[in-house]
């Protein structure tokens, strides 16, 4: 169960944990800033993260979705520092009950135990003073809520960015809401994005600006494709190409066609959310 990379970047360090090494999307990163840990990683890496998690105090654990593997060590990490994790109030529920992984799911993070939470705060203190604001910004998941601390122009992102473009899509993803809270985001003063899939990303303000453009600009051009009358298939294979073995495996769960759907809902007229009103720090 190996640990695959380190990071550093000033007072953030990070590993990524994965059964398999085939992508950014078979693998996590967890990170901490002092004693406060984003996200647990999965389940099937919990030896690995508990070796990375030991290296320092951890007094806050800080979970930002439901997702396997975001939360899936949250149960362990709660018993072995004596803490209840924060997590968003949308999340609470599954948390506490469990939920069943999908099979592709569950062979790359493995299945997540149940875990008492408490709902995430309007700001979060971390050790050295500074606030941490969670930002609800739901479309991936309707739980999602990522991280931006004002005094350092860091932005945590949970599964909002990911990358500069995006090629299949969850059939439970909210393709609108996603772009809503891309806008949302975008309103907000941060520079760096660390992301649990991508990375460390430096630019990070402009490469979340580059992801929402490209989603902008798929959306036109597949409502142009559907006025000439081609059918959301058609279009899937002409912009995309034919569904690959993760979409087989996944039994459409994750797929290019969801993509296109999604992106045929967008209305294009209406303006996407650009204002979050934060808290006062």
């Amino acid at each position: 169960m190996p640990l695959r990379q380190r990071y550093q970047y000033d007072s953030v360090e990070g590993a990524r944990f994965g059964r398999f090494n085939a992508g950014i999307n078979t693998t996590f990163i967890v990170y901490r800033i002092g004693s406060t840990v984003i996200d647990t990683g999965p389940a099937n890496q919990w030896r690995s993260v508990r070796r990375f998690l030991a290296e320092q105090p951890v007094e806050q654990l800080l979970i930002t979705h439901h997702h396997e593997d975001h939360s899936g060590n949250g149960a362990v990490i709660s018993r072995e520092y004596g803490l209840i994790p924060f997590a968003p109030k949308l999340a609470q529920a599954k948390l506490a009950s469990g939920y069943v992984t999908p099979l592709v799911q569950r062979l790359v993070w493995g299945s997540p135990r149940p875990v008492e939470t408490r709902p995430l705060p309007a700001s979060v203190k971390l050790s050295d003073g500074s606030p941490l604001i969670p930002v609800h910004t739901p479309g991936h998941a309707k739980d999602l809520t990522c991280f931006f601390l004002p005094q350092q122009k860091w932005f945590f992102s949970g599964d909002l960015y990911i990358s500069k473009m995006l090629k299949l899509l969850r059939i439970d993803e909210d393709f609108p809401m996603l772009m809503d809270s891309i806008g949302k985001v975008l309103a907000l003063d941060f520079d760096v994005l660390f992301c649990p899939h991508r990375g460390i990303v430096e630019d990070g303000k402009a490469s979340l600006q580059a992801k929402f453009d490209n989603l902008l600009e798929l959306s036109v051009e597949v409502q142009a494709l559907r006025d000439k009358g081609l059918t959301p298939r058609e279009i899937s294979d002409r912009m995309l190409g034919v569904e690959g073995w993760l979409t087989k495996l996944s039994r459409y769960n994750i797929s290019r066609i969801n993509l296109i759907e999604g992106a045929l809902k967008l209305d294009l007229g209406r303006p996407v959310t650009s204002r979050v009103v934060l808290p006062e720090y």
